[in-house]
């Protein structure tokens, strides 16, 4: 048998690699943690916005969030708007970078070992354990571990090398940080000229800046100098003239998010809500069964695909039918026309719908299938669009 130095190699030194390797850690485990940037910088398109549930389950400490949101202002494509909002607040919008940072020294202080710039390039499995095979600063090397948890974000190639299929359904986005000394409230546009399929966002961070974004299909950085083009002439933005930065979202997971001694989790593994494309609450809940499963394997040496498995079944369990009723969302908001959508916003307002989700006790900002299934089922839509949201019935 080979005498390994780790347990666990975590590939993704981001949010969900970091809290992954500290709850490891702190549960005994040894840790490897590979990371192909050259620091610890937060993922590069996320508006960082979670609810008020995530915050209270992982106790997110305050001084990483820098705003409190109790709503929403959602506008159609020809500009009518939907104002949801409650007198509690309901999202925090995160400074990620600070977290992730912060989560990466957490886990270091508790033993774990991170190599930057270190990006994994195959990932291969044998009897006794998994070796890693990288371009470290630009060399090639190998890393062993007993077991390996893929957490490296979207569209590394890793799951499909493992056999573990890939996201056949993904969406691109796009997003710059903009002056917006004037946005206090989340602001939602949608559109085929602006996002087609899809939405844009003008989120408010720090003091006077705001995170605009948008996701779609094809060409997200024109869509998004477009939206941005609007927005400054609308007042709602200083200027245009900002860096875009560019990324990838699952909408769908893999066909299995384990084999044998691997283990796949957060956008990696497909973990996201369909109808934002959010990953940041079911990306560390599924990181809490992927460690309890780890932490098992470790202890009774048991690394087999059956046995990994629950993992899995636990995570499915808590969203599938979540994931599944969001993605049908999803796909029917891709095929509404922008007469259509405003026929939508002309039902809800018309018939007090919106003060109806403001008001209803199971609409939750961290689970969408609530609020989407009263939506759905509300007779004047099904009355309007019987045929269309049919699925939903």
């Amino acid at each position: 048998m080979v005498n390994l130095l780790h347990d666990v190699v975590i590939i993704g030194g981001g949010l969900i690699g970091s809290y992954s390797a500290l709850r490891l850690t702190q549960a005994g485990c040894r840790v490897l943690v590979l990371e192909r940037k050259k620091r610890i910088e937060g993922k590069a398109v996320c508006t960082g916005i979670i609810g008020r549930e995530c915050a209270e389950t992982f106790a997110i400490d305050r001084k990483f969030i820098l705003r409190e949101a109790r709503g929403a202002r959602i506008f159609s494509p020809s500009g009518k708007e939907l104002h949801i909002i409650r007198p509690e607040t309901q999202a925090y919008v995160l400074d990620r970078v600070a977290l992730d940072v912060a989560l990466a020294e957490r886990a270091q202080n508790a033993g774990a070992e991170y190599v930057l710039d270190c990006a994994a390039q195959n990932v291969q499995i044998s009897h006794d354990c998994v070796e890693i095979r990288v371009q470290r600063e630009g060399k090639p090397g190998v890393f062993s571990a007993r077991s390996a948890l893929v957490s490296c974000g979207f569209g590394s190639g890793l799951t499909e090398s493992l056999c573990l299929g890939k996201a056949n359904d993904f969406v691109l986005g796009a997003q710059a940080e903009v002056a917006a000394p004037g946005i206090e409230e989340i602001e939602v546009y949608s559109g085929r000229e602006i996002a087609p399929g899809f939405f844009g966002w003008l989120v408010p961070a720090a003091p006077g800046r705001a995170r605009a974004g948008l996701l779609s299909r094809r060409n997200p950085g024109d869509y998004l100098r477009r939206l941005l083009g609007y927005l400054q002439s609308q007042g709602r933005i200083a200027g245009a003239n900002v860096e875009i930065k560019y990324g990838s979202i699952p909408l769908k997971p893999p066909a299995v998010t384990y084999g044998e001694r691997v283990l796949v989790a957060g956008d990696a593994a497909g973990q996201v809500k369909p109808t934002t494309g959010g990953g940041i609450y079911y990306g560390l809940l599924c990181a809490d069964f992927a460690v309890a499963t780890l932490v098992s394997a470790c202890q009774s040496g048991d690394f087999s695909a059956r046995g990994l498995a629950l993992y899995e079944r636990n995570w499915q369990q808590k969203l599938q039918n979540e994931m599944r009723t969001g993605y049908r969302a999803r796909k029917l908001f891709e095929r509404l026309s922008d007469r259509q959508i405003d026929r939508i916003f002309d039902i809800i307002i018309d018939n007090g719908i919106d003060k109806e989700l403001s008001k209803a006790g199971d609409v939750s900002f961290d689970w969408h299938s609530g609020a989407l299934l009263r939506l759905m089922g509300h007779s004047v839509l099904r009355g309007a669009f019987g045929r269309v949201i049919r699925p939903f019935q």
